[in-house]
């Protein structure tokens, strides 16, 4: 789901960073206005388990992956402003230091997936939750996130002069669309797992003493180091498109990193490199939400 550096035209990137960032400090305005201190360990520790997650690829069709996006879970738990700032940094992060997703298409990213992909993902949960439908606007959020995130995409790359013949369209929206039912079914299972551990855990999130924390604290840590083991290797969805197409040969890296790829280069075994670079942005992750909700905190009281 990440553009990386070379997909789009300068002209797409320039203007949806120009967008992005105003767009950004927007919803981090309403973020502090609805800012709640007891949400600090919750807003660290859901980043870090989305930041995770995000790691493990899974087979959606022949020789392609997806991966969970989190960003209806995000919001379901935090509220959508709060979460587009922390996928913000979890796409922040990824780019800059893991090479995930181009630097300069970081602007493309954000709103497709933090700004565009969260809204549409709360928006099922807003209308439809009270009305006896619950279960089917988390699942429907879930998956509405994932789609729509993908035909921006998708539209970003078209508008790059990107040439898609029919078929090699037709296959990817259909291979989006299978992301896009497993996003919403495993949106809906962790969501129905939290709150079996704390219940109200999405309308009310508790405080930092919850058991909810200690469980997707664990998980995030497991799935960054153990998950990433067994993740598939496949191309993604982006990058599969960017194979047919032929653009995969314009990807540019504007620099290189020592975690680059979710790979630590200073271990020479390579589960243990993969391990420790799954670790060491869980941790970067679950920093950058912290100090994000504390400098919110500190603000607010003034």
């Amino acid at each position: 789901m990440h553009i990386p550096d070379g997909f789009l035209s300068t002209p797409v990137w320039a203007t949806l960073d120009l967008v992005a960032i105003p767009a950004v400090a927007f919803v981090a305005r309403r973020a502090q206005r609805g800012f709640e201190e007891d949400k600090v360990p919750l807003l660290g520790v859901l980043g870090a388990f989305v930041f995770a997650a995000q790691m493990i690829n899974f087979p959606v069709g022949p020789g392609t992956t997806g991966h969970v996006v989190g960003g209806a879970l995000l919001a379901f738990t935090l509220g959508p402003a709060a979460a587009s700032v922390v996928m913000t940094a979890i796409l922040a992060i990824q780019a800059l230091v893991f090479q995930d997703g181009g630097v300069l298409a970081l602007g493309a990213n954000t709103l497709n997936m933090a700004l565009m992909g969260v809204l549409a993902g709360y928006l099922p949960y807003s209308i439809w939750s009270g009305a006896g439908w619950r279960n089917i606007s988390i699942f429907a959020g879930g998956a509405l996130s994932v789609l729509v995130s993908a035909v921006l995409a998708l539209s970003e790359l078209l508008i790059s002069g990107v040439k898609m013949p029919g078929a090699v369209l037709g296959v990817s929206l259909a291979l989006f669309v299978v992301s896009a039912v497993l996003e919403g079914a495993i949106t809906l299972a962790v969501v129905q797992a939290l709150e079996r551990i704390q219940p109200k855990t999405v309308r009310r999130p508790e405080s930092g003493r919850s058991p909810v924390l200690a469980v997707v604290s664990l998980a995030a840590v497991l799935l960054a180091s153990v998950g990433v083991l067994f993740a598939s290797a496949a191309p993604d969805g982006i990058e599969r498109l960017g194979q047919q197409t032929g653009i995969s040969s314009h990807v540019r890296t504007l620099f290189h990193t020592p975690l680059a790829d979710y790979r630590a280069a200073f271990w020479q075994s390579a589960s243990l490199n993969k391990a420790a670079g799954g670790l060491a942005g869980v941790v970067l992750i679950y920093g950058a939400c912290l100090l994000l909700s504390r400098v919110a905190a500190r603000k607010r009281s003034i």
